[in-house]
């Protein structure tokens, strides 16, 4: 198949391309290279991807480019590419995330649809849940975001749905629950306590330490797309992507610093505007309509991921 993945130098769109590529198929991969991180790092990401047969890379924005002509032949799309992050996504920084959350998935939806492209699977983002009555969320509980950003990816959700329902486009969402593992942009939580923990460098621990979080391990999600992208569901479907479990951070600082072999020091600082208490989800949408269910637990995902942020030192 030829496959076209957006934001393809980021953390998750790079693996997946990589995944995709070890099947066999032909991937197009676009990225904007939007300044919310260091250029170099996605750059990093891409250093593999570049030289493997089958790969075309594209520098491209989804807000303006002509997708039309990006499109031609292809059969899957993987839409990764989004501004991330809830602290930004308030102010004069929604603009931002308006336009490339929403208006580049309607745009890349209305040329999916145009090319009549199979499968069209988005990435959202368990943001979408907010604060929820009760945990494990399911697929069906009523959204409501706490954050700018959980809007445009709520918002952007809709649409697929829109598409589905009217255009018959089939549209499948993988709401994803705080993903780690190696890659992670440099604004996470893991990649910032690891790095903490290898410099000695304080951590900025927003609140008390007690937010609870469904940890997500990055291979895990790959492994979800990819079988997105062929499963037999239904046009506008919607699946949670999480490991099931609900881990305190406290814990999680205790186990970074445990694999690393050195404590993570800690600036305490205010709970921020947009920062839900406890995320977690059913996982049980996945197993039944994809035939997914998470391999990686968090201890060997965080052995993983100190084992990449170690090999990215220089040597002595």
């Amino acid at each position: 198949m030829r496959i076209f993945v957006t934001g393809v130098a980021g953390f998750i769109g790079s693996q997946l391309a990589e995944a995709l590529l070890d099947e066999g198929h032909d991937v197009v991969g676009v990225d904007a290279f939007t300044p919310y991180y260091d250029r170099d790092a996605k750059d990093a990401n891409l250093a593999d991807l570049r030289d493997r047969p089958g790969f075309r890379f594209i520098e491209a924005d989804l807000r303006d480019t002509d997708l039309d002509a990006l499109l031609d032949g292809v059969d899957v799309v993987y839409h990764q590419a989004a501004q991330p992050g809830v602290r930004l996504s308030w102010s004069d920084g929604f603009a931002t995330y308006d336009s490339c959350n929403v208006l580049a998935t309607q745009r890349l939806l209305e040329a999916t649809r145009q090319a009549a492209v199979d499968r069209f699977v988005y990435a959202s983002s368990s943001s979408v849940y907010g604060n929820a009555d009760s945990y494990p969320v399911i697929e069906t509980d009523l959204p409501r975001p706490h954050s700018p950003y959980g809007v445009t990816k709520l918002a952007a959700e809709h649409l697929c749905g829109v598409y589905a329902a009217n255009c018959g486009l089939s549209t499948v969402a993988l709401r994803y629950f705080t993903v780690y593992g190696p890659r992670q942009r440099p604004d996470m939580a893991f990649h910032r306590l690891i790095e903490g923990a290898l410099d000695q460098q304080a951590f900025p621990l927003y609140g008390d330490g007690s937010h609870i979080r469904d940890f997500t391990y990055v291979g895990d999600v790959v492994r979800a797309n990819v079988l997105a992208g062929t499963a037999d569901v239904a046009p506008g479907t919607v699946v949670n992507v999480c490991a099931g479990g609900s881990t305190v951070l406290r814990n999680v600082i205790d186990a970074v610093a445990n694999a690393v072999g050195s404590p993570v020091p800690i600036e305490q600082h205010a709970e921020q505007p947009g920062d839900v208490q406890r995320t977690g989800g059913s996982n049980d949408a996945a197993q039944r309509l994809l035939g997914w269910k998470p391999q990686t637990n968090l201890a060997d995902g965080i052995a993983a991921q100190v084992a990449w942020h170690r090999s990215r030192r220089p040597s002595n």
